[in-house]
């Protein structure tokens, strides 16, 4: 690559992409091409711009950050993406590789670890955490096969946002609010929630839900 590295930041916090812009021109051949708040910005900027790196948080107000990564890689394929999210890794790792980013960075990491990231993305390769790579090692050597489990694989990214909050013991009110959703919304995807695990009632599910969080956790 004879020009520099060309990131865009999108993440609708202010204040952590300013950090996060500090630690990538750090670096002597990163630069930041664009920031943009919501997936439409994003998207309309990069109608202009020149970018090679894409870093992406998964919560975007209202948006869903992984719905954008789809998008690149089907429209955008010679942008790389990188999700840097505070959702827990073993939870949205794996959907965050099946939408098409190249690799998964917890927001409570340190600066090294993004670096390391970017680093080996433009390598070609895919980047996890040390033991992200070893949890996923070892579901392929094992492989599970606990009905729950694999139902679980049938949730959208916000049924597992919900699920896992569930499972934290927020109640649907606190969940809502948390997630700058309506109480009725949220009793939608817990309905469907329980529909697709087919689980008979709410007291069944929260209990699934923290077993299952429980179970992410070791």
């Amino acid at each position: 690559m004879n020009h520099p590295v060309r990131f865009l930041l999108v993440d609708d916090h202010p204040l952590f992409r300013q950090g996060l812009a500090s630690v990538i021109e750090n670096v002597h051949r990163y630069t930041v091409t664009a920031e943009a708040t919501t997936i439409s910005q994003a998207l309309s900027l990069l109608e202009s711009i020149e970018v090679d790196v894409a870093l992406v948080d998964i919560s975007l107000q209202q948006e869903n950050g992984l719905e954008l990564v789809k998008t690149l890689k089907a429209t955008r394929p010679e942008i790389s993406c990188i999700v840097v999210s505070m959702y827990d890794e073993i939870i949205y790792a794996s959907s965050a590789l099946k939408a098409g980013a190249k690799g998964y960075v917890m927001k409570q990491e340190a600066a090294s670890s993004l670096l390391d990231a970017i680093e080996m993305v433009l390598k070609g390769k895919i980047y996890l955490s040390k033991d992200m790579r070893e949890r996923m090692l070892d579901t392929m050597l094992l492989q599970d096969s606990k009905k729950e489990i694999d139902l679980v694989k049938l949730l959208s990214i916000r049924e597992m946002e919900v699920l896992q909050l569930l499972g934290q013991g927020f109640g649907v009110s606190e969940i809502a609010h948390n997630l700058n959703l309506s109480v009725k919304t949220i009793n939608v995807y817990r309905d469907n929630i329980r529909r697709k695990l087919s689980i008979d009632d709410a007291g069944s599910l929260r209990r699934f839900a923290i077993q299952w969080v429980t179970s992410n956790e070791r």
